[in-house]
């Protein structure tokens, strides 16, 4: 596979470079299953970045996976990462939320960061209700995308708001984040300044206990977001008296997201039992 045998190189040029990687192309997308609907656009408000792509399983939806891509809040990085794990939440029965947001950076998708990125997902879940689907509403959130998704759990306030989490390899402790250098400063680009502890706004790690179940799913193997931050996280939570645990898997960064791996074969067994 084309990302395996690029993050194999001992170097590269730049993060950038190794993200790009992942990217799929149209052909590793797996097709849509029988019977369910094609994701369609929805738009949330008037920037070209925020929409959201509404998927329908064949038959009455279980709930909703609301689908958050990472990238570590860049633009560079868009709802392309979140596509290919679709086709197998709609086999499973799900309706799929898969959404789009303003990231920070020039160009496409630039114009995001701290409170835009944080204000788009509260919006595409106030139009989210709107659609009217029943169940759990589960966010699944890989890397700054895990951050988002956590994050938006300690909105209570939401029409509809999130049921459980399931985070892969997120960036749950922003300051641990920064200090480690995750991403090349991506913590202080997003927020637009150094993190700091206590950060209830904006960092998941502050913010627990929540009133909802987070599995963090975390590869071993991860050198990109070390599995640190998902025990760091769990860790907080569990003594503040919330439900949240921590799910090793085999593999990389990628793997959690890559729709053929044991790792996301794993997160789709937690749904089942949700």
């Amino acid at each position: 596979m084309r990302r395996r045998t690029l993050l194999s190189l001992p170097a590269l040029g730049s993060l950038a470079w190794l993200w790009a990687a992942c990217a799929p192309s149209p052909e590793e997308v797996p097709p849509v299953p029988e019977g369910a609907s094609e994701p369609q656009r929805v738009t949330y408000g008037s920037d070209p970045s925020q929409f959201a792509e509404l998927g329908l399983p064949a038959g009455t939806p279980r709930g909703v996976a609301v689908v958050v891509h990472g990238g570590f809040w860049r633009a560079e990085y868009g709802i392309e990462y979140a596509q290919p794990l679709v086709p197998s939440l709609l086999a499973a029965g799900w309706a799929t939320w898969a959404v789009e947001y303003r990231r920070v950076g020039s160009g496409s998708g630039g114009g995001g960061g701290v409170p835009e990125t944080l204000d788009d997902l509260v919006a595409a879940m106030q139009r989210l209700a709107e659609e009217g689907i029943d169940g759990p509403v589960v966010a699944i959130g890989h890397s700054a995308g895990g951050h988002l998704a956590t994050w938006l759990a300690s909105r209570r306030d939401l029409p509809q708001p999130l049921t459980h989490v399931v985070s892969q390899a997120g960036v749950l402790d922003l300051v641990a984040a920064h200090d480690a250098g995750l991403g090349g400063g991506a913590v202080e680009a997003f927020l637009g300044r150094p993190p700091r502890e206590g950060d209830v706004e904006v960092d998941p790690v502050a913010q627990v206990p929540l009133a909802v179940p987070v599995w963090c799913v975390h590869g071993t193997g991860d050198d990109i977001v070390p599995i640190s931050q998902s025990e760091s996280y769990v860790a907080a939570a569990t003594a503040a008296g919330a439900t949240a645990q921590l799910v090793e898997v085999e593999g990389d960064h990628f793997a959690v997201v890559d729709p053929g791996s044991e790792a996301w074969a794993r997160t789709l067994e937690i749904l089942e039992e949700i």
